[in-house]
């Protein structure tokens, strides 16, 4: 099953080594390895893959940090008393250029980037003449193809203006890259999801799952086009995973989505794959906190149930903000109406809509959520990416609960706004919004109005259907409405009542790390920011 992130662990510090200059007084063994000698055979080239898969599971990304970053920047999520130091400035927005969570994001997305450039450069040096390894090694470029261009996406959106670097030997020649317009960032994540798309299978074997497909790398371009605003090419890529050779749905479960059987799922597109941290017999819990590779041995589950989860570390709340949301104008008629998928994001009271009970396969049978009507900072808790259902604490660190990057729904979702921005608001939108709420038992609009209106209900319904899948601190950046947005919200928000969103905030600070090292890039950092 969830092969291809573990297998990573066991190779993945191949990349700190291949760099190194060894003197020519040196005798050079023969059956040592070189980056000149190793990369020549299609198993290598594929552990040199895995690797590059192995750095979404590092410090800064999915294994811990990219959900607090962007479910408290997105104002999904708000501290308890329990988050304190580096993770409550995120929270409140006071992070700095020395922010340990953005730094060690952007030392993720390019470690990412130079593994992806190494399977590249190595795969161009090496020509097999076995038809069976070239189409392997096509595969295995397209694959890092697309994890850079993962990679470059988040940068663009993150900080506009950065040093494009695409291949092995610039990376190893020029220690101080400078920064590349962040037009010519988006140029390359086009080019590489195209390059990806014509090498990439539609499907894999099981034991491949979590590997990059042609599905894969068409969302993730679609995406792209859609955050450029360039509608019309988003569209035609959308388009394209609603018809065959893809075969993708709606799951009929929305809360098997978030659960530890959400593998298998016709609505899956692209997923971080996580394991049970004892599946190998040789794994770390705590690896999260930054033994990837070293000292976690094989591990590769995800911290995010522990983190959030009421009866355990207790870091977050569910915004009030967020919460309200899901009671909106009844689509039907008269009156409010409440959003069935409430209850499958958060837990709360009945009044909220949210889940009102755990426990339900524990050997003592269900238990009731101690709602605190009394707590003024809400007390809604997270249920989505919860396995509170199955046991009543988790005791550590230990989801096995693979994160939705790309999953149907978005695509839907994202295709009905690519009519509505053409100013299209007729029954092809209309249907795609009404075919995502149909899934969890939602009412039906009958119409989006104009184009004004149809914006306002997409809204809403992209924030309540990938809640907490930090998706909405991306909308709110590309669609220009962030600042106000987060401000008001958190001005109403019980025990806040700041406005702490900048116009500086609309791209994160070039970290330290950065501008200490490079003398390039820091020279281009405006008012020590970005």
């Amino acid at each position: 099953m969830k092969h291809i992130i573990r297998l990573s662990l066991a190779i993945g510090l191949m990349a700190t080594s291949i760099s190194c200059k060894k003197s020519l007084l040196e005798l050079e063994s023969q059956g040592a390895y070189s980056y000149e000698t190793y990369f020549n055979n299609s198993d290598a080239l594929n552990q040199a893959a895995i690797a590059t898969y192995a750095t979404l599971l590092h410090n800064g990304l999915w294994s811990r940090e990219y959900y607090f970053i962007f479910d408290l920047a997105g104002y999904d999520a708000k501290r308890t008393n329990n988050m304190q130091g580096d993770l409550a400035q995120l929270a409140m927005y006071t992070f700095g250029t020395n922010q340990p969570q953005i730094a060690d994001l952007w030392k993720g997305l390019y470690r990412m980037i130079f593994r992806a450039n190494i399977v590249i450069d190595r795969a161009e040096a090496w020509s097999p003449d076995d038809a069976g390894d070239q189409s392997k090694v096509r595969q295995y470029v397209a694959e890092v193809k697309f994890l850079r261009a993962y990679s470059y996406l988040n940068i663009a959106m993150l900080w506009g203006d950065a040093p494009l670097i695409t291949d092995y030997q610039s990376m190893i020649n020029d220690n101080y890259i400078g920064r590349s317009p962040v037009a010519d960032i988006w140029t390359l994540v086009e080019n590489d999801l195209k390059d990806a798309q014509n090498d990439l299978p539609v499907t894999y074997s099981e034991s491949d799952l979590g590997r990059v497909t042609r599905g894969a790398a068409t969302a993730l371009l679609g995406k792209a086009y859609l955050y450029q605003k360039k509608w019309g090419q988003a569209q035609a890529e959308l388009l394209k995973l609603t018809q065959a050779p893809y075969s993708y749905g709606l799951d009929p479960s929305y809360d098997h989505l978030f659960s530890s059987g959400n593998q298998i799922s016709p609505e899956n597109i692209f997923q971080v794959m996580n394991g049970e941290w004892t599946d190998w017999g040789i794994g770390n819990q705590y690896y999260v906190f930054g033994g990837q590779e070293t000292w976690g041995g094989k591990a590769t589950h995800s911290d995010r149930a522990q983190e959030y989860g009421f009866n355990d570390w207790n870091n977050v709340y569910v915004t009030t903000a967020a919460v309200n949301r899901f009671t909106y104008p009844n689509p039907a008629g008269a009156g409010n109406y409440t959003d069935p998928r409430a209850k499958s994001t958060f837990y709360g009271n009945a009044a909220s809509g949210g889940a009102t009970v755990y426990c339900e396969q524990c050997d003592g049978g269900s238990k009731p959520f101690p709602f605190n009507a009394a707590d003024e900072q809400g007390d809604y808790k997270w249920k989505k990416y919860q396995y509170y259902n199955e046991v009543e604490t988790y005791g550590g660190p230990a989801s096995s609960i693979n994160a939705q990057v790309i999953r149907y729904a978005d695509v839907l979702l994202m295709l009905a706004e690519t009519y509505i921005q053409e100013d299209n608001t007729g029954s092809v939108p209309l249907g795609y919004i009404n075919d995502v709420r149909a899934r969890a038992g939602a009412v039906a609009y009958t119409t989006l109005g104009n184009k004004t209106s149809a914006m306002e209900i997409l809204n809403r319904e992209r924030h309540l259907e990938l809640c907490g899948e930090q998706s909405r601190y991306f909308d709110l950046i590309r669609w220009g409405i962030a600042r106000a947005t987060i401000n008001s919200e958190r001005a109403a928000e019980p025990g806040d009542g700041s406005q702490p969103f900048q116009d500086k905030h609309l791209l994160f600070p070039i970290p330290d790390i950065e501008k200490n090292y490079n003398p390039t890039v820091a020279a281009a950092v405006n008012n020590d920011w970005n």
